[in-house]
């Protein structure tokens, strides 16, 4: 059995003895602690808390306790029941709540639950709240509510439709000509919450012909729920056969998008946030984000429009943090993570799907022509296993040290930048590796520039 906890929240595998899994004690004690920062914390007076769910099949054991321990700490709870955690974001600014927890364990398997924690602005807590979580979590620092002060649990249903609503209301997605299109869109929803609101969303812009895979949300995944390509060889198969435009993919809780040409082909998950960004700087010019493992392609583009680029740690939290720095238009991951603040600061696949639709429409482009269009890059991504003794953070810095002479960023690990392919080394918050991501014309060229710097930690080991 496993449980991780880390500053961006707890998950675990269900089932076990507490403090193996994610059992229910765990999830009480960790749900208490975060209602207590929050009661401590937060600048609005709201004692309302959102909380939300993907499809998985532990979602409505795990609901039940959350929401139960969140009454027992006083807080009113509104569940919006199967949401995607970008709904669940929005939902939280919408309630005017002073927090948000949502349940999912996204691409991980279905034996996996966790709790994602929220502020009152609907984004994920920074590391130093988050370290305080865990903290009163291991201190059992909290304080149930006695009967006269007992919260409550208000049902609330519509924000998939609000949510829908918000994204057809954005100036930059026009229905109009997306309908006009007249696309045929397949979808593949891994059976969790995407199934439900992905289709009603395609709908909702005007697509008349969808081919929904996977689209039940009954929580038994079809597949493994990681939107990458070894994972999608159904959609593949179906678009090989000619019956669709463009294939979309999410993951169990919808804020990575991945996309499937009209060819079979993936588009690369890489490049949905290069695309969706090419679109919105051709209209709202502006900085962008990304992190420091995504695509050196972004940043192409973003000056290939005029603009200027800037790289972040690794990290959702860490984007945004960035992304208000320097008031950019656009950002996000590169494992299909869209950020449009013209809606919220989180990633939301929703947004994605509208805003490459568009861009699909007004260009007159199939998908592998739009792919053509954007600069060739290849990511690798690897990892070296080290003993535990082994100190990694010595091992990085002489990693620095010997390639001083190139351009170095150590915000989040250390990336080394050529001039034609950088390899960006991370130690592992739970585990004795280094992840190696790697990026360079050809998967050849990153795969080998990957194995020199290997060689390289071993060096140094020895």
């Amino acid at each position: 059995m496993s449980l991780i906890k880390s500053i961006s929240g707890i998950r675990g595998t269900i089932g076990g003895a507490p403090g193996e899994g994610l059992s229910p004690l765990d999830v009480v004690k960790f749900t208490a602690a975060y209602a207590k920062f929050i009661a401590a914390n937060t600048p609005v007076a709201s004692r309302t808390i959102v909380v939300g769910r993907d499809a998985r099949l532990s979602g409505a054991m795990v609901d039940k306790l959350v929401v139960g321990t969140l009454m027992g700490m006083g807080f009113d709870v509104v569940n919006i029941g199967l949401a995607s955690t970008p709904t669940t974001e929005i939902a939280v600014t919408s309630e005017g709540a002073c927090g948000g927890i949502i349940l999912t364990a996204s691409h991980n398997p279905k034996q996996w639950n966790a709790l994602k924690l929220l502020n009152h602005k609907g984004e994920f807590l920074n590391a130093a709240e988050g370290a305080e979580v865990l903290r009163l979590a291991a201190a059992d620092d909290y304080t149930f509510a006695e009967v006269d002060n007992l919260g409550q649990e208000f049902v609330n249903n519509t924000y998939n439709r609000r949510h829908i609503d918000s994204v057809l209301a954005l100036p930059l997605v026009d229905v109009d000509a997306i309908a006009k299109a007249g696309f045929t869109v397949a979808v593949d929803a891994v059976n969790s919450v995407g199934g439900v609101v992905i289709p009603q969303l395609l709908r909702a812009l005007g697509v008349k012909n969808v081919i929904e895979l996977n689209c039940e949300a009954t929580g038994k995944f079809a597949h493994t729920p990681e939107p990458i390509p070894e994972n999608l060889t159904q959609i593949a198969d179906l678009m090989r056969s000619g019956r669709a435009d463009v294939g979309f993919v999410v993951d169990p809780d919808v804020d990575r998008l991945a996309i499937v040409m009209e060819n079979g082909e993936m588009f690369v998950e890489e490049y949905t946030l290069v695309a969706v960004a090419d679109y919105v700087l051709a209209h709202t010019p502006g900085s962008t984000v990304s992190n420091l493992s995504s695509s050196r392609a972004l940043r192409d583009v973003t000056r290939r429009h005029g603009c200027d680029y800037s790289a972040s740690a690794v990290g959702e939290v860490n984007v945004v943090t960035e992304m208000k720095r320097t008031g950019a238009v656009i950002g996000g991951e590169g494992n299909g993570g869209v950020i449009y603040p013209e809606l919220h600061y989180g990633r939301d696949a929703l947004v994605g799907v509208a805003l490459f639709l568009t861009l699909m429409a007004k260009s007159g482009k199939k998908v592998s022509e739009l792919k053509a269009g954007y600069p060739p890059y290849a990511i690798a991504k690897h990892k070296i296993e080290l003993t535990p003794e082994i100190d990694v953070d010595a091992i990085l810095e002489a990693v620095k040290q010997k390639f001083a002479g190139e351009e170095i960023t150590d915000i989040d690990g250390v990336k080394i930048d050529f001039p034609d392919k950088w390899v960006h080394l991370r130690k592992s918050n739970t585990e004795p590796i280094i992840r190696i991501y790697s990026e360079a014309a050809t998967m050849e060229q990153a795969d080998s520039l990957a194995e020199e710097i290997k060689a390289v930690i071993r060096s140094l080991i020895k």
